[in-house]
């Protein structure tokens, strides 16, 4: 079995990752960690549990961050509802979360399994940054990193030049991108255009009769809608969840490359942007697998097996 450790800022796709995780065959979620992100540290607490309560899962959850490493909390209520889950105000989950700090689970788990773990990060990356600035020998003992964040030379989700995740916390991704880690980048852009799932395929999952195919469909309707309204979505984009499709399958990948990946720091016009140096004028070592294109098809049909 693979190992996991989500790091995740769960809200309404992200719900959606960590049911395609906890309905994977060789996969083994060994933690999943909270951090401040789309809804305050505490809201995706709840997210998560109740997530795993539809899973039949006891995953052990623990709680993070609660801000940034230097900026104010910043929330993506506004797209994904007031309770980060399309505001349909699930039931208060039947678990509670662990006593252990998020970034001390983290490096535990890191160092019971060295050479193992893949850690997939679904939200801002202030946990793992303040976990490698703990303990910086994790880095190399990392199998695998996943992260969904960033517009590799692309147009930004919450400023034209920055994706959210990356946004949200800059210094922790700059700290994450130079860390050593094995990282690969999937960016938001994968989940758009034809990796959308349409008013069909939507209702075909519906149609699915699953708990858990009712929940990833229902708790992204704020998201659907906003999208479509702000962004020009052609349909319900699933960032988290094509990050997850990458890790479980990474033969979904059709077009991938590894380059000196940099976050900016300082403007205040592209503050949060991933510069992904393309063409080698930097001069500096790569440091992070970009993830370019995906086999639409593939990951639909990801998606799908985990929802049924």
């Amino acid at each position: 079995m693979r190992k996991f450790i989500i790091d995740t800022d769960t809200a309404s796709d992200d719900a959606v990752a960590l049911i395609m995780a906890h309905h994977w065959p060789d996969v083994e979620v060994l933690a999943v960690t909270i951090v401040n992100g789309n809804v305050p540290v505490e809201q995706g607490v709840k997210n998560a549990l109740y997530t795993l309560d539809v899973c039949n899962a006891s995953t052990p959850v623990y709680v993070g961050c609660n801000k940034p490493m230097l900026l104010e909390a910043s929330y993506a209520d506004w797209f994904h509802g007031k309770d980060g889950m399309g505001n349909m105000f699930y039931p208060e989950p039947k678990s509670k979360p662990q006593l252990t700090h998020a970034i001390d689970a983290i490096i535990e788990t890191i160092k019971k399994y060295p050479g193992e773990i893949t850690l997939v990060t679904l939200g801002p990356l202030t946990n793992v940054a303040v976990a490698l600035l703990k303990a910086p020998e994790i880095a190399p003992l990392v199998q695998r990193c996943v992260i969904m964040g960033g517009a590799a030379n692309t147009v930004g989700n919450v400023t034209p030049a920055a994706e959210y995740n990356i946004w949200v916390d800059p210094e922790a991704a700059k700290i994450v991108f130079h860390s050593g880690m094995a990282m690969e980048m999937v960016g938001w852009e994968l989940s758009r255009h034809d990796a959308a799932l349409t008013a069909a395929e939507v209702e075909t999952v519906m149609n699915f009769g699953t708990e858990r195919a009712r929940l990833a469909m229902e708790c992204n309707k704020t998201a659907l809608e906003v999208s479509m309204k702000m962004q020009g979505a052609v349909g319900l984009t699933l960032a988290d969840p094509v990050a997850i499709a990458v890790a479980l399958d990474p033969t979904i990948i059709t077009r991938q490359g590894k380059y000196f990946v940099d976050v900016e720091i300082n403007s205040e016009l592209t503050r949060g942007a991933t510069v992904v140096d393309e063409l080698g004028v930097l001069q500096k070592q790569s440091n992070i697998n970009v993830v370019w294109e995906i086999n639409v098809p593939k990951w639909k049909e990801i998606l799908y097996r985990c929802l049924r």
